[in-house]
């Protein structure tokens, strides 16, 4: 978490904001007004605003388990939930925690209308999340400043912490949507208080609804914060990196795709000054926040810091869940961390799909080497690995480890910084939600659909440039090399389940996997509703307005 974050997250400690209630049940959504987030925090000055706009941001890295019923309260922050679902559920991921409430279902594909911790979390909050912004919205309302007496100069500001509160929501609802389908649908208009029970629209409704959004935050009417400018809050550049990215999914979300208006979303933010990293590598650093490379390629950033954001989601997660505690020592820190909780690894099998691994690995001494020269490929850790999962999908040393998401900076080596790692439980690495080579991808993708993938051709030659590698030509730009291009840039970012579904790759038996759909070590394809995650039990049966996705079984709703 960088300087102006740091300031924010200082102010929301000391306001009622920390330790708010936010929901019990939806039928609470949005916020009941008595609740101490609305007049009892907002006045003449900026503070309050601010630390309002500052709780829906520290939301993606909660915590707090008050309105939430999971066994782990670590396990539910929402980066860390949603990258369950996206990674966890495909190739590119799988977990050792076999006890755990969420792991096995998500790791097999074998999830039902049961609640697991993860896709609960992802549920709540981000619903959570949309009910903050709604009533951040109603309680700054040009009638509500106002009546409080708000100076004109501070209400400019506080336009601009609206339109950024309205990108937060846009995003929630895209997470909601991308995970579940149809979804409870409110705005800051929508009745609220005790006893409201928010209606359920439509995936194509709700797409629509953050289209027409964010295609007014990206106009010269709104008061978003120029590109580049508002670091690691987001700006017009985040919006634009939303659009790309929803319009790439269209057909997914509404049943039409958008590729041309992909590709234009792309050119915007072509236009706006922003810049691939030289070093892939440092974009996943300790200090990717601080260097200015790689701030320059993040359209926007979840901040973390070692010191201030003491989460157990995030990159946190991604890097302490990525090795053992053997494989820390006194001397060395592969991750840039003290400690390693053994949970999260790549199949070397689906590594060797997508990597050209020269010769056999040395899992002795660690060492391997990628052939054709992909730097991307140098985030593996092998060191006492075993290569194959084979019949032990649950042993955390079978498979390879993968070192993206790495504490240490980017100009120091393990040695170097081992003095400083002892004391670094958690991680300072920034969680990119929106960069530039992901836009790089949408473009290429969405040129090739529209066949005209000449044109993007540059950025194909750009990306293999960056990683050292020979750029493929345009006949060989296919829906094949999208789906494994995705898998080297993007790796533990996120994307995969929605790149899969998207390419129809995700529950079909023509695409397998180690350990898709069940508990066979080669595979097999699933039923496609499992495309989608089940409403959770808990909400259908507290909430007579919601409907059970297709597939799953349906609850009746309370009495």
């Amino acid at each position: 978490m960088k300087f102006n974050t740091r300031i924010l997250c200082l102010a929301i400690a000391g306001t009622a904001f920390m330790n708010t209630s936010c929901i019990g049940n939806l039928d609470t959504l949005p916020l009941n007004e008595s609740d101490a987030v609305s007049e009892t925090v907002y006045g003449t000055d900026e503070y309050g605003y601010l630390a309002g706009l500052t709780k829906i941001y520290f939301h993606f890295v909660s915590n707090e388990t008050t309105d939430l019923q999971v066994s782990d309260g670590g396990a539910s922050e929402l980066i860390r939930a949603f990258w369950s679902t996206q990674e966890v559920t495909t190739d590119e991921a799988k977990c050792a925690w076999e006890n755990d409430a969420w792991v096995r279902a998500l790791n097999t594909n074998t999830w039902s209308d049961a609640d697991n911790d993860a896709t609960y979390a992802v549920y709540v909050r981000t619903l959570q999340g949309i009910s903050y912004v709604n009533e951040y919205l109603r309680q700054t309302s040009q009638d509500r400043l106002d009546d409080r007496g708000v100076s004109s100069e501070l209400a400019a500001r506080i336009r601009q912490f609206r339109d950024e509160a309205r990108f937060l929501r846009a995003y929630f609802y895209w997470m909601a949507l991308d995970t579940f389908g149809d979804v409870p649908f409110t705005t800051e208009n929508s009745p609220f208080g005790g006893g409201v029970n928010p209606t359920q629209a439509d995936r194509a409704e709700v797409f629509r609804y953050c289209i027409d959004e964010l295609t007014y935050l990206a106009s010269d009417q709104s008061a978003m914060p120029a590109a580049r400018s508002n670091y690691p809050r987001a700006d017009k550049g985040s919006v634009n990196g939303l659009l790309a990215r929803m319009y790439l999914n269209a057909e997914v979300y509404t049943g039409t795709p958008m590729w041309q208006e992909a590709k234009n979303a792309c050119e915007t933010v072509f236009s706006m000054g922003y810049s691939l990293c030289p070093d892939y590598a440092a974009l996943f650093r300790g200090d990717n926040g601080e260097n200015p490379e790689a701030v320059g390629e993040m359209l926007w950033s979840v901040a973390y810091d070692a010191e201030q954001t003491q989460s157990y989601g995030g990159t946190s997660y991604l890097t302490l869940a990525a090795i053992a505690a053997t494989d820390v020592s006194s001397t060395s820190f592969p991750s840039g961390v003290n400690n390693g909780w053994g949970g999260i690894r790549i199949p070397y099998e689906e590594i060797s799909k997508y990597y050209n691994i020269s010769g056999e690995p040395d899992y002795a001494s660690g060492e391997y080497q990628i052939s054709n020269g992909d730097k991307r490929g140098n985030v593996f850790y092998i060191k006492g690995r075993a290569e194959s999962f084979n019949d032990a999908l649950y042993v955390f040393l079978n498979g390879w480890s993968c070192l993206k998401f790495n504490n240490i900076p980017h100009d120091m080596t393990d040695a170097e910084f081992s003095s400083t790692a002892t004391s670094k439980a958690y991680s300072d690495v920034d969680y990119p939600m929106i960069r530039l080579g992901e836009i790089y991808l949408i473009y290429i993708e969405s040129c090739m659909r529209l066949g005209q993938t000449d044109t993007a051709m540059p950025y194909v030659r750009e990306l293999a440039q960056r990683a050292g590698i020979t750029p493929v030509s345009s006949s060989e730009v296919t829906e094949d090399w999208i789906i494994a291009e995705r898998f080297r840039e993007l790796l533990w970012e996120g994307h995969r389940r929605t790149d899969l579904i998207r390419c129809g790759r995700f529950s079909s038996s023509s695409f397998l996997w180690t350990y898709k759909g069940g508990d066979n070590y080669n595979g097999q394809g699933f039923d496609s509703h499992l495309e989608i995650f089940a409403i959770p039990a808990t909400e259908l049966a507290s909430n007579p307005e919601l409907h059970q996705n297709p597939g799953y079984a349906t609850v009746s709703a309370a009495k």
